[in-house]
């Protein structure tokens, strides 16, 4: 598919955008000797690379609202899992479906997600037309016949072909450190090795999984990984809150990448994320969502707002993490941590992008369009979204949202009455 993006803002300057199969080819002044299946005015539009959302649970759209203004560890084992042990795999199909379409609304074209009943959730990605890293959960709570059947079944998963979509990629998620034993840590640490996996997993997200490590290990969470051989590049860590100064020292060195999850932290009350040290220490922070239980929705424009304004609340500093950097962590950061060619604008990078609405009264003036976007805007200030150089949404109108919604509707109800 070609697409040619004729009279459009790209860093303070009107271009046309000539998008050729999945990459940007060029970007000129006046591209009108280029042919194009699709030609769309860009007139009063800006061209940005499309948001990466790095830790949710897409199929939690389900829960939404279901169980709120709870502690976490109550919220967890007395409400949300009895309410996910009734999901079916249509129910998680259709609620990741409902995620992807929020998160096309919204701007967001790439989510890293942890879930059950991953075929669905293939499924659902595919038909949407998004990017994906789907997460393999993995829970034993060190029950051997649990052990067992969660090695199995990670061993069958990878050696089948899931998917023949280049846009889903497939990481391993023990959940947490607390819900997975030592020993299978230790297995999926090799194991992710051998098959050059991320592992993608909760860590260190309240000060009683803290404690409770180390009246268990002796030794506090990331330690506690170190220390089994769990560390490393490839490990994407999420939330990361309760951390001593050796701690973030630990994951510079060994190069973890880190999710950072501001508005579900603050409605669990989960603690205070060390953005400034761990920024200081070259860690790499990417933005995400969480689940819809937890936050209660999937915009990125939402989250990064609330990402700086916390920081800036915190530190009574009103200069930290401005909105470049806090955008950083929404694209280009995403696009390191999960290996992609994206998170710019420029030719050879992938056509993941979004055509923002300068009419939109939030955008109106443009003074600093990165300040608009962080500060002012929200996911309805995006007014096409492109992945993979397909066109997802155009003037706001995805195909099939309304039989998505009403679908969900009805499986909700259904599962409440189950």
């Amino acid at each position: 598919m070609s697409i040619l993006i004729k009279n459009v803002l790209h860093e303070g300057s009107l271009v046309d955008v000539a998008i050729q199969g999945e990459e940007i080819a060029q970007i000129e002044p006046d591209l009108s000797f280029v042919t194009a299946e699709t030609v769309i005015d860009g007139t009063d539009k800006a061209i940005v690379p499309s948001l990466i959302n790095a830790h949710t649970h897409a199929s939690m759209t389900l829960l939404r609202g279901y169980a709120d203004d709870m502690e976490l560890h109550d919220w967890l084992q007395n409400h949300i899992w009895p309410m996910e042990h009734k999901l079916t795999r249509e129910d998680v199909y259709w609620g990741a479906k409902l995620a992807c379409l929020e998160m096309i609304k919204t701007g967001t074209t790439f989510f890293c997600d942890m879930y059950w009943h991953m075929g669905s959730t293939i499924r659902a990605v595919e038909d949407m037309g998004l990017r994906a890293m789907l997460s393999s959960v993995f829970i034993d709570f060190g029950d051997p016949k649990k052990i067992a059947h969660f090695k199995a079944r990670t061993k069958e998963f990878f050696a089948q072909t899931n998917t023949s979509s280049p846009r889903v990629q497939f990481a391993l998620g023990p959940h947490a450190i607390y819900t997975v034993s030592r020993e299978s840590l230790i297995w999926l640490a090799e194991f992710a090795r051998e098959h050059n996996l991320l592992i993608h997993i909760h860590l260190s997200e309240t000060k009683r999984e803290v404690e409770d490590c180390v009246t268990a290990h002796g030794t506090t969470p990331v330690r506690y990984l170190r220390d089994i051989g769990l560390l490393g590049p490839n490990i994407l860590a999420a939330h990361a809150i309760w951390l001593d100064d050796e701690e973030m020292d630990l994951l510079a060195e060994y190069d973890v990448k880190v999710a950072h999850l501001p508005i579900s932290n603050t409605k669990l009350c989960s603690g205070s994320f060390p953005y400034r040290r761990l920024h200081a220490r070259g860690v790499c922070i990417g933005l995400g969502t969480d689940g819809c239980s937890s936050n209660n929705n999937l915009d990125m424009f939402e989250e990064m707002k609330f990402a700086t304004l916390k920081r800036k609340a915190m530190t009574n500093d009103p200069t930290a993490m401005p909105a470049s950097e806090v955008w950083q962590c929404a694209t280009s950061n995403g696009a390191r941590i999960f290996g992609l060619n994206a998170g710019r604008i420029a030719p050879g990078m992938l056509a993941d992008c979004l055509l923002l609405d300068l009419n939109h009264p939030q955008l109106v003036p443009n003074h600093n369009l990165i300040s608009n976007v962080v500060y002012a805007a929200n996911g309805d200030c995006v007014d096409t979204t492109i992945c993979a150089g397909k066109i997802l949404m155009r003037d706001r109108h995805v195909p099939g949202e309304r039989d998505i919604v009403q679908e969900v509707k009805a499986r909700v109800d259904a599962l409440l009455h189950r």
